[in-house]
Formats: C-alpha cells, structure tokens, sequence
C-alpha cells in the first residue's frame, strides 16, 4: 500500500490501489471547501469559502475564478438537472445557477423566520434537497455576513423545490454539517461540528433511518471522528463512508469499523466522487484541491 494509506481492516485493500498516490491540483485558496464534479467537460467546482469565491479546476484549464465574490458559498451540489445548487452562508439561503449562469434563491426561510447559514446540501433522487443549517456564517467573521439567529436551533431540513414545502427533518443535532444517504436512500448520515468551537462539543457522525422519503427516526452515534471533527462526507457503492478529519479522509464499513485512512497532509474539509467512472476521490483540504484514484465508485448523482 502507498504511504499515504493506513490500514485498520483488511476490507479496505479491496477499495484502494497498491500504486494509487495522492495528488496536488490546485492551491491558493483561503478555505477549500464543497467539491462538485461535473462529468460534462470533466471538471471540478469548489468553494474558497473563506475566501468568498468559487473555483473550477479542470487538467486542461487550470484554476479559474468562477464567482468572486460568491456571498460565503459553501456546499454544493448538482440536482436532478445537472443545476449546479449550492448552501450560501451570507445570504442564509439555498441558492442555483440557472442555464444562463444566474443566480436565483430558492428558500431562505423556514416558519416565516430566516435560516441561520446553510452549510452542506445534497439532492435526494426524489429532488428535494437536504440540507444542514448550522450558524457559522452568522457566528465566524470569515464565513457570513453576520447577524442575528432567528431559529430556535440548528437543523436539518427537507426542502422541495417544485412545491416550496420545508421541513425540520432533523432537530437533535448541535452543529449539524456534512450530510450524505446510504446508496439506497434508507439511511442518513449527518456530522456534527461542533467541538470546531464549542469546548467537549460533539465531534461525530449520527446515522438516521429514513421513513417514505420524508422524515427521519431512530437517530444514533455511527462513528466518533478524532482527530478532529467530520465535516464533509461521502458513501462508496458498497455503503462504506468516506468522511474529512483534521488528518485525513477516515473510511468506515456500514457496520461502524474503521477501515482505515487517506492520509492528508491538510487538514481535511470535504470530499466528492468524480471522474468518468465516479472512482476518483477529489479532497478540499486546507488551501489546496487533492485527488486520488480509488477501486471503489461515489453514489452521487
């Protein structure tokens, strides 16, 4: 195994190739953060999120500044359209650019009161969106415009775009973050953040059932992340989770084990599926974009 694997359990040496390294792409960024592939043209978008601006990178372009300044966007994602959709924490909105490259908001409010900052989303195959509602962009001068919170607490919501109708799918949460289904769609998996700045805060992931697409129940911890906290977080076609650390891209099987770890040598944010085979692993952490190929292929659309 390449020294940038470290291996817990040997089921992870089915997912990872002997020779596989991991890759440099890009770097400069204040706060790499939401990586979303697109097949299209074989590129990557993502956000500076501390620097206010969206990135794309691709190997025959380069790095290009594709929005600057970008109002703290932060996760993002492409809905049943191919729309890019994406959580902006200085607007307190879940925002999507159109074909025409504008950008319209699709829900900032939840029981007539303003979110708090959207933080991470992704498209169900039904095409709500689900999306975590922590308060950094009001809380932390680098990541919003600041203000005051109107909700009660930090959620999870469901949100239809074709109905408007939203809801509180999760409510037990402290800083809930990164967000990611189980391939079928039966199981949520959501991070909480928040030791980031709470001191003996939570710092683990928390898996839900999911009842006829619409809510959740049964809410437990499924892993505790050190070092660290998870932030972002992926699941393989095989339901093995893909989360950030402060070390690495920690690797669990559905049961709850440790696999082991892509090592990083920045401290981890987020992480999506791409290439043409969705088995590339492309890694926001600290200043910098990171890649490395896997044996395994990404469920998301």
């Amino acid at each position: 195994m390449p020294e940038t694997i470290e291996i817990y359990d040997d089921r992870l040496r089915l997912l990872v190739h002997p020779d596989s390294s991991l890759q440099k792409l890009a770097t400069d960024a204040v706060h790499s953060e939401g990586p979303v592939y697109f097949h299209e043209d074989d590129s990557l978008v993502w956000s500076d999120a501390h620097g206010n601006r969206l990135l794309r990178w691709s190997a025959s372009d380069g790095v290009s500044v594709l929005r600057d300044p970008s109002d703290y966007q932060s996760g993002n994602y492409r809905d049943l359209e191919g729309r890019l959709v994406a959580c902006s924490s200085g607007l307190r909105a879940i925002i999507r650019r159109d074909r025409y490259d504008q950008w319209k908001v699709l829900v900032d409010r939840y029981q007539g009161k303003r979110l708090n900052s959207p933080n991470d989303l992704v498209v169900k195959s039904d095409g709500t969106i689900w999306f975590t509602d922590p308060p950094y962009g009001i809380t932390e001068p680098n990541q919003g415009y600041g203000g005051e919170q109107e909700q009660r607490g930090c959620f999870v919501y469901r949100f239809d775009p074709a109905t408007g109708e939203i809801d509180a799918i999760v409510t037990d949460m402290v800083r809930p973050n990164g967000l990611a289904f189980s391939p079928d769609e039966n199981l949520l998996y959501v991070s909480d953040t928040a030791a980031f700045n709470i001191p003996d805060g939570p710092h683990h992931i928390r898996v839900y059932e999911v009842v006829n697409g619409r809510r959740v129940t049964n809410g437990s911890v499924f892993a505790v992340i050190d070092p660290g906290q998870p932030d972002g977080l992926r699941v393989d076609e095989y339901g093995n989770i893909f989360t950030s650390s402060q070390d690495s891209v920690q690797v669990y099987a559905p049961n709850g084990n440790r696999l082991g770890k892509i090592l990083v040598p920045e401290t981890c944010a987020n992480l999506t599926f791409g290439g043409v085979k969705r088995d590339r692993l492309f890694i926001t952490a600290g200043t910098s974009l990171y890649a490395i190929d896997l044996n395994t292929r990404g469920v998301q659309r």
